[in-house]
């Protein structure tokens, strides 16, 4: 269709030189079909339904085709894997498509995993299995309906192409859109590999596309890294609010516009542990839940230094130095929201802490317990009913009568249906458990997709109390808490 060959389309990234990447021809699927889309992205970017299940854009999908008759660009990047500088990284399984304007000139990147080999994919096959393709379209939604920074899943195509993983699996393909797929990875590269006039080029690109404000500032690259810098703080500082874990926090993952990026061994607290791992490859447990603050300071200083062409050593720290405050105070208050506390008073860490500790002894479901509590009136926080409501998820009740005697303390006098009303909006009912992500992967891998857009239902709109699937929102039974996954998840 026209839509697809129009006036929208660009190709700015893949005009910046071949610093920047090599021009590949994907490997189409086999019977490739559409198996799910994104109906209200679609509609952002323009696109009607008709569009989206035309041949044109199946095609496009499948990796038959390629958007506007341009080559696809895989982009070359390097970055710290667990910690280590690997050089050999780039878009090993993916390739940029080109840049969709959408009706209010924004321009969104097009790219899509699982597209067959590139210069970079090293030993592997170049593609997605339709597990590891679906877990990172529920996640883009989940993130999405949680107002956290993310990319986004337009639409995800299966085929009959078999790959082989721990088991034949089926080949499938997402197209992942985002303003840019620019990583801290890609400064690394022109860093370590001294091409830095490449750099001085990235670094002005980044700016014209996405921060045009800073290009009148007294210092662009300090402007520019400051931006990063604070976005990064407030992104994690939303994770560790929501009870989120990345779960391979590499530089190469990270977004230059703090956008959480690379869903692979993902997950969402269940009972609350702090340092909860939620890949089994990260044996030292580098990227657990709690440390998720430090790595994302640690990441940024790894950026920091390879903007040591663009700025001095001085500046550099200078920025870096806000981090930590940044976080804190992003930290405080979203979690003085998930309580219904509208402003900062002294005790309020004390009165945090303690009802960590209390969550953490008693392996109290994270979730379940802030939607709990954002549903209770001030006047009945003290109450045997109360408590009873909690008796399934927190044991301790001398400690939790204590805890919420401290807390209506700190509420009594607030007005009680303001106070929940932004409890409600801000502690979901619905997160994407691994379980039900699993339940819908084995469901979606028989042809049943029911599972997946029953969960993207309750995921757009995670505050909202979806009746008939409520279900989906009730604690998980002990065998299905804290699965963890692989990188290749």
């Amino acid at each position: 269709m026209a839509v697809f060959n129009g006036e929208n389309i660009r190709f700015s990234f893949s005009q910046l030189g071949s610093a920047f990447g090599k021009a590949v021809t994907p490997t189409p699927l086999e019977n490739g079909r559409i198996l799910t889309y994104d109906a209200t992205l679609a509609e952002k970017l323009g696109l009607t339904d008709a569009d989206i299940k035309s041949d044109t854009f199946r095609a496009l999908l499948s990796a038959e085709q390629p958007l506007a008759g341009r080559t696809p660009f895989a982009m070359k990047y390097t970055g710290h894997q667990f910690g280590q500088y690997n050089p050999e990284l780039g878009d090993g399984r993916g390739v940029l498509l080109g840049e969709w304007r959408d009706d209010t000139g924004t321009l969104w990147d097009w790219h899509l995993k699982g597209a067959g080999k590139t210069p970079y994919s090293r030993h592997g096959d170049g593609r997605a299995v339709l597990r590891s393709t679906l877990r990172e379209y529920l996640a883009s939604a989940a993130m999405r309906g949680l107002d956290i920074p993310t990319t986004q899943a337009l639409a995800m195509a299966t085929s009959d192409t078999p790959v082989m993983r721990e088991r034949i699996e089926t080949a499938a393909t997402l197209l992942r859109i985002t303003e840019s797929h620019v990583r801290f990875g890609h400064f690394e590269y022109l860093f370590y590999s001294q091409q830095h006039d490449a750099l001085h080029t990235l670094a002005d690109y980044v700016i014209a596309r996405h921060f045009p404000e800073l290009a009148d500032a007294e210092k662009p690259y300090a402007a520019l890294l400051q931006e990063i810098v604070e976005r990064t703080a407030e992104m994690i500082a939303k994770w560790q609010a929501v009870g989120f874990n990345h779960g391979v926090m590499n530089t190469d993952n990270m977004s230059i516009l703090s956008q959480t990026f690379d869903y692979g061994p993902y997950a969402f607290l269940d009972d609350f542990n702090p340092s909860n791992i939620c890949n089994h490859t990260d044996y030292t447990g580098r990227y657990a839940f709690n440390q998720q603050p430090a790595i994302g300071l640690w990441n940024l200083s790894a950026l920091g230094y390879a903007f040591t062409p663009l700025l001095d050593s001085e500046v550099i720290n200078d920025i870096l130095g806000g981090y930590e405050q940044h976080l804190q105070v992003a930290y405080s208050k979203a979690m003085r929201d998930k309580l219904g506390l509208p402003d900062a008073q002294q005790g309020d860490s004390r009165l945090f802490n303690a009802l960590f500790a209390l969550l953490e002894t008693n392996r109290a479901d994270y979730t379940l317990f802030f939607r709990r509590l954002s549903e209770i009136e001030s006047d009945l926080l003290v109450t045997a009913q109360t408590l009873s409501q909690f008796s399934e998820l927190i044991a301790d009740t001398d400690s939790l009568s204590e805890w919420l005697s401290e807390y209506h303390q700190r509420v009594h006098h607030l007005d009680s249906h303001a106070r929940l009303q932004c409890m409600q909006a801000t502690n979901p009912r619905f997160i994407l458990r691994n379980y039900l992500a699993q339940q819908a992967i084995d469901a979606a891998e028989q042809g049943d997709m029911q599972p997946t857009h029953d969960l993207i239902t309750v995921l757009s709109a995670p505050f909202d109390a979806h009746p008939s699937l409520a279900h989906l929102a009730q604690r998980p039974a002990d065998e299905d808490k804290d699965l963890t996954l692989s990188c290749s998840s």
